[in-house]
């Protein structure tokens, strides 16, 4: 455990360094969007955070930088006002972080990592990974947002076969049934499971069809070329309202060239938009415009979760879509051929892609690629108990947020799983966030073919 606990908080950090390496101080300080830190502000704060946590409370030890405290509590300062502090400069930031990271190392080295629920498990180290790499997606959209060429490695994303993913309109779907009955969300065992994800909880969900496939570019542009954008009957009254006060007419970073059609800018270069891969950067509304364009609707939160873990041959609901056991955290080439996820690649892959990810109902990509907007707001589990501390979900429960699941090709394989819950306000469209819908089956339909089972299991 405690190698395994030094192996992700070395990851974390690795690729901490090279989102902020790879760019100059001025990079560093400048805010890319008023909606976004600045990149030294969120590496000064992972730092304060594993001081905060490990250093003085798993650890003991003194402080090493409490004056900076207040400056790095996200609570206190809005993002737009970040600039205006008087924050560390890149130099002394990354100073601070690995003066911090040898304590924290000191403390892992000699903690029993039992005898507290922060410490049964190493909980205490593997939420501050957590919470690192959370930041690095951050970060990660902020270089998406920032001018400038690319600066972050990339490798080519997968491709899949035509038969992995027939083309059909955006109002046929290959879609999955999913039988009614309960399942268990959440969980009360995973150790690394952060406070929203428990305890687990019995859920009765009626039959429903679900998309095998998240939503795609091409998908997408039918309802662009049917008029989505422009009819006000497909929007909510807020989301309509939204729409209009911000002349959305495509996703975030689509723009449209007479000669060529439509192109995107991926963290700085200008590719065309490709049909089969899942859409992103759009926002909640314009997710629940399309699935109600399409005749579906956004699956709710347990529907969404059902169709990921839920295996009705044994009736048990799986850590993973393709199992209990994750890919080795420790050789990232054993995520290829289940999940696009962990910053390999720099957009989303073809539908199809990864075969071997498959849910027990026959759903793919459900970890990975795009985070996934449901129909639910962000509440509490029957039960639900903040630890270690009210600001990580409690604080949020209740407000304007949705649910989103699944995450993205920027996400970490330490920090996903499919009993994790991510929120956003419904107008977000910076996050890597795409969709797949739903629509609500008669029970004649339920009592059909319920799901594929794959001949192969990992």
């Amino acid at each position: 455990m405690r190698t395994m606990m030094f192996h992700v908080l070395s990851q974390a950090r690795e690729r901490t360094r090279g989102l902020t390496e790879s760019v100059d101080d001025r990079d560093l300080v400048a805010q890319h969007s008023p909606i976004m830190s600045p990149l030294v502000w969120d590496l000064a704060h992972i730092g304060n955070q594993e001081e905060l946590w490990l250093v003085r409370d798993v650890g003991g030890h003194d402080a090493v930088r409490r004056d900076i405290d207040d400056l790095y509590d996200a609570f206190k300062h809005p993002r737009n006002t970040r600039p205006a502090l008087p924050l560390l400069r890149p130099d002394e930031a990354r100073s601070y972080v690995d003066s911090v990271r040898d304590k924290a190392f000191d403390v892992l080295g000699s903690s029993a990592l039992s005898g507290s629920r922060l410490l049964e498990g190493g909980f205490a180290f593997s939420m501050i990974a957590q919470h690192e790499q959370q930041h690095d997606e951050t970060m990660l959209a902020t270089h998406q947002l920032r001018a400038g060429e690319r600066v972050l490695a990339d490798e080519p994303t997968p491709s899949a076969s035509a038969t992995d993913h027939p083309h059909l309109s955006a109002h046929e779907r290959d879609e999955v049934i999913v039988p009614a009955g309960p399942f268990t969300m959440g969980t009360s065992t995973h150790l690394w499971a952060l406070d929203n994800e428990r305890p687990a909880h019995q859920v009765d969900v009626e039959a429903f069809a679900i998309d095998r496939y998240p939503v795609t570019n091409g998908d997408f542009l039918e309802f662009m070329d049917d008029g989505g954008y422009e009819r006000a009957q497909l929007w909510t009254s807020r989301g309509w309202r939204h729409r209009s006060e911000n002349s959305l007419r495509a996703p975030k970073f689509w723009e449209y060239d007479s000669g060529i059609g439509w192109y995107t800018r991926i963290f700085g270069e200008l590719s065309p938009v490709e049909y089969d891969r899942p859409v992103v950067h759009v926002s909640w509304f314009e997710a629940d415009a399309y699935a109600r364009w399409a005749g579906r609707r956004l699956p709710t939160e347990p529907e969404w979760e059902k169709a990921a873990c839920y295996d009705p041959a044994t009736d048990t609901s799986w850590v993973y879509p393709w199992g209990d056991t994750a890919p080795s955290l420790f050789s990232p080439n054993s995520l290829c051929e289940y999940a696009n996820l962990g910053q390999r690649h720099l957009q989303p892959a073809a539908v199809g892609a990864y075969p071997r990810g498959a849910s027990p109902l026959g759903v793919h990509q459900m970890l990975g690629d795009v985070w996934e907007w449901t129909s639910s707001d962000f509440l509490p589990y029957p039960g639900f108990a903040a630890f270690p501390y009210a600001e990580y979900s409690e604080v949020f429960f209740g407000g304007d947020y949705k649910v989103l699941r699944g995450g993205s090709f920027g996400t970490s394989p330490t920090a996903i799983r499919n009993t994790f819950r991510n929120w956003d306000h419904p107008i977000r469209r910076q996050i890597f966030s795409g969709f797949r819908c739903a629509r609500t089956v008669h029970d004649e339909q339920s009592s059909a073919s319920v799901y594929s089972e794959r001949s192969e299991r990992p």
